[in-house]
């Protein structure tokens, strides 16, 4: 069966990690039905910034308008199976995590927690309060899954995307996929 993803792609930097993610499922594409991506304002600012180009217009998927409420994963009979958000701002989680609605990436993600499917939220930010901590705490009792932007040098990473991808694969095994990647001892 072919899955059904939305990415979501907020202002936090680390713009790379969207850019990987993308990429990656370009490449997935046979085992995938549709992907739906919302950006933030700031997203497409910060990824301007940090990876100095605008390439995010140039992938073959179907990007909606933060506040466009009639995107089909604005609903859960759209069957969308999982959420990516990456990277996850700080202000996003906590929309999220009390379940303030008022974009349409909050709404779907709000939608994938209540559908109980699968939202990951690749938060980006250090040091973490203890607000962003409970807020995380919460999402994860509501079934999301946190995983921090946190990159693994035992694969010996020897580029940027390199490292960005060591976050990117872990998200997408955590998503359900079949990647090929670097394994401890294999």
């Amino acid at each position: 069966m072919k899955r059904k993803i939305i990415v979501g792609i907020t202002g936090a930097s680390g713009s790379i990690y969207s850019k990987v993610l993308l990429d990656k499922l370009s490449l997935l594409q046979n085992d995938l039905e549709k992907v739906g991506v919302v950006m933030s304002d700031n997203a497409k600012q910060v990824w301007e910034y940090e990876l100095h180009n605008s390439d995010y217009t140039k992938y073959n998927f179907d990007f909606y308008d933060k506040n466009n409420f009639m995107a089909p994963f604005a609903s859960g009979s759209a069957k969308y199976d999982t959420m990516i958000i990456a990277p996850c701002s700080m202000g996003t989680l906590a929309r999220i995590a009390t379940g303030v609605s008022n974009d349409l990436m909050t709404r779907a993600a709000d939608v994938i927690l209540k559908e109980r499917r699968k939202l990951i939220m690749v938060v980006r930010d250090t040091p973490f309060s203890l607000i962003h901590i409970n807020n995380m705490k919460t999402v994860t009792e509501a079934g999301g899954i946190i995983c921090p932007a946190n990159p693994s040098f035992y694969s010996l990473p020897k580029t940027f995307e390199e490292m960005a991808a060591t976050v990117v694969d872990r998200t997408l095994d955590l998503a359900g996929f079949e990647t090929s990647s670097y394994r401890w001892s294999e």
